[in-house]
C-alpha cells in the first residue's frame, strides 16, 4: 500500500529543486581555490625559472627570453599529457592548470591523442583544432581590435 502512494505522489517543480538541493554534495570552494591558486602559481614559477635560465645562461634579454619559455613550458605539458601525468594534475587542480598555456597545450595535445587512430589529417589535425579554432580566432580578433584601439587612442608610432 506504501508504493502505491508513492506512485501517485507527484513533485510540484519546487520541492524536487529542493530535494535536488539537499541531495547535492557540497562544493569546497575554498580548497579549490587553493589548489588552482598553488598549481596556477607553481606553473608561473617554473616559467619565471627558465626565463632567468635563458637570460643567464644564455645571454637573452628579458624581453626574447619569453619565446624559449613558452615553447619549454608547452613541450613539458605536452610530455606530461603524453604520459597522462597532466591530466591527473588537472583534475586535482582545476582551473590552476588550465589557465596557463599549459593548460591550452594539454587539451591541443589531449585532442590529437585521443583521435589518432582517424589518421593524421582528419583525425589529429582535425580534432586537435575543434577547440584550438576558437581560441585562435578570438585571439586574432581580440589582437586586432586591441590594435585598432592603441592607433586610435596612442597614434602610430
Amino acid at each position: 500500500m506504501a508504493n502505491n502512494k508513492k506512485k501517485n505522489m507527484t513533485m510540484t517543480q519546487q520541492e524536487y529543486q529542493k530535494l535536488a538541493k539537499e541531495q547535492e554534495p557540497k562544493r569546497p570552494v575554498l580548497r579549490n581555490c587553493v589548489r588552482a591558486f598553488v598549481v596556477g602559481g607553481t606553473i608561473c614559477l617554473i616559467g619565471e625559472c627558465f626565463m632567468q635560465m635563458f637570460i643567464k645562461w644564455f645571454g637573452f634579454t628579458e624581453k626574447t627570453a619569453g619565446n624559449p619559455t613558452v615553447a619549454v613550458l608547452i613541450f613539458i605539458s605536452v610530455v606530461l599529457t603524453s604520459f597522462g601525468v597532466y591530466d591527473k594534475i588537472a583534475q586535482w587542480a582545476g582551473a590552476g592548470s588550465g589557465v596557463p598555456v599549459t593548460g591550452f597545450a594539454n587539451s591541443l595535445c589531449s585532442a590529437a591523442i585521443e583521435h589518432r587512430s582517424e589518421g593524421l589529417v582528419l583525425g589529429v589535425g582535425g580534432n586537435m583544432f575543434k577547440l584550438a579554432g576558437s581560441v585562435i580566432v578570438f585571439g586574432t580578433v581580440a589582437a586586432f581590435v586591441v590594435g585598432i584601439v592603441h592607433l586610435i587612442f596612442v597614434g602610430g608610432s
